[in-house]
């Protein structure tokens, strides 16, 4: 019933647009390919293929296992012996643009933005609007083009200096000993949206679990023009979440309501589904976002500032950058624990990002008078995180007039645990667990001979459980050692 409802609405509002779309649509997509590609993507549904993918071709020397991960087939640079140490801090560059639906050129010098003031050991970049938001785009096709150039800009900005003019797109051996060399980890599209994340290569190796999962939230709710690309990924023994998003447009009173549902339907939407067979790792992967140690929120989040137009003006002459962060949509909902609770933002100390006219300093609003089209300032572009052991070194804007937003950036020391200490505490949880259980069912009056056997079949399974925790826990350990 509630299909049938839904699929109604969705074809009468098609129907509705058909007229604006028509010639778009006719470019974009043959009538052979219409049916098959595409009421999957209408719907955001979850194909096999999308557990974890990259969205280009994987390069001889790597294999995909029955679990769609990624294995290594081909030896890795060893990384530098750890045996005295139990912790990490890597550096982790993060950085967020919306590029206003233009392609890059070959010109575009990306290593100004993503080297200084040092090279970080991991990259995380997030793109919106790589592709124009026509209805050609998000009905159609994906358009993967854009996403390759910006692919090949970012490795030619961190890989400049290594010697190699160019390189594959994941992983490959190299014999750089000076200038660090980075690996593509993971990459996804969804429309407009896209995410990337290098590491650099000695530290490659100890990154495992890696998944991608799309939350699509624009069109009815369903479609891939707003919503997240979020990636999984363990490094050592520390599990990392990187969501990059675009939220609801938009600002009229009320607009960032919808902006507090999306992050609330990405949390609950956003899945990474794991194989329970491959126990290969000493803990099981996180399956939900707040399921792992460190979030990193990043995007194009659209909320703008409660304030009236010629206050904001005024105020953005003053370059009272404090004074208008009081009107700050995203704040105002944060302190009312609507949205974002519990997690983190370092200071801005940057004029807002949005919305400037193209390849000029100055703000639509401070030359257009229309009221319908000057979009009143405001800092749409953020980086947030949630958990221990991340520490922000600096937060910052770039410059770069490219698009009618200024990329945001930021640089973390994050903590990472390279031993396999924080089993203990998983197994004795798991030990409490089964021990609470075995007392329930021993407890409970059973009033037949089927439920007690479903019970004492459900401790056995979780005994044997434990032992296959430990095993693989000693074994972990004994390797690491």
């Amino acid at each position: 019933m509630h299909l049938a409802f839904f699929l109604s609405s969705f074809f009468l509002s098609l129907f509705c647009w058909r007229k604006t779309m028509r010639t778009e649509l006719k470019k974009k997509i043959s009538k052979s390919s219409w049916p098959n590609f595409n009421v999957r993507k209408w719907l955001n549904k979850r194909s096999k293929g999308d557990r974890f993918h990259s969205d280009y071709s994987l390069p001889e020397g790597w294999l995909m296992d029955s679990s769609n991960e990624l294995k290594h087939s081909a030896p890795v640079k060893e990384a530098p012996s750890v045996s005295d140490m139990d912790t990490l801090n890597p550096r982790m560059f993060v950085g967020t643009w919306n590029v206003g639906g233009k392609s890059p050129n070959q010109g575009l010098n990306l290593r100004e933005w993503l080297m200084l003031p040092s090279p970080a050991d991991i990259y995380v970049i997030g793109f919106q609007e790589i592709i124009p938001l026509n209805a050609g785009n998000v009905l159609g096709p994906e358009d993967s083009g854009p996403a390759t150039k910006w692919l090949t800009l970012i490795r030619e900005a961190l890989n400049s200096n290594t010697g190699e003019e160019s390189c594959t797109t994941l992983c490959s051996p190299s014999e750089h000993e000076q200038q660090p060399y980075y690996c593509l980890a993971a990459s996804k599209q969804m429309v407009g949206i896209f995410l990337c994340v290098w590491v650099r290569e000695d530290l490659y190796k100890h990154v495992t679990n890696l998944k991608v999962s799309c939350v699509g939230r624009g069109i009815m709710g369903y479609l891939g023009n707003k919503g997240s690309v979020s990636i999984s990924m363990t490094l050592y023994h520390t599990t990392f979440c990187f969501v990059g998003t675009h939220l609801a447009s938009g600002e009229k009173d009320g607009d960032e309501i919808r902006r507090n549902l999306d992050v609330s339907e990405i949390l609950k939407k956003t899945k990474f589904s794991h194989s329970f067979k491959a126990l290969g790792q000493p803990l099981p992967p996180p399956e939900t976002i707040l399921e792992h140690d460190k979030i990193i929120w990043l995007g194009d989040l659209n909320y703008r500032l409660a304030a009236g137009y010629d206050d904001t003006l005024e105020l953005l002459k003053k370059n009272d950058w404090q004074a208008l962060l009081e009107k700050d949509q995203l704040r105002i909902e944060q302190r009312a624990g609507r949205v974002f609770k519990e997690w983190k933002e370092g200071k801005i100390y940057f004029a807002p990002t949005y919305k400037y006219l193209f390849d000029s300093d100055q703000y639509v609003a401070q030359t257009n008078k229309s009221k319908e089209k000057r979009r009143t300032p405001a800092w749409c572009d953020r980086i947030l995180w949630k958990g221990e052991g991340v520490e922000q070194l600096w937060y910052v804007r770039g410059e770069s007039k490219f698009s009618d937003h200024r990329p945001v950036y930021s640089l973390f020391s994050v903590h990472v645990d390279m031993t396999c200490k924080k089993l203990s505490s998983y197994v004795s949880a798991s030990e409490s667990g089964s021990i609470s259980m075995s007392r329930s069912c021993s407890s409970r009056t059973l009033t037949n001979t089927a439920l007690s056997s479903s019970c004492f079949a459900k401790v056995q399974a979780e005994e044997q459980l434990l032992l296959l925790t430990r095993e693989h826990r000693h074994r972990t350990c004994r390797i690491l050692s």
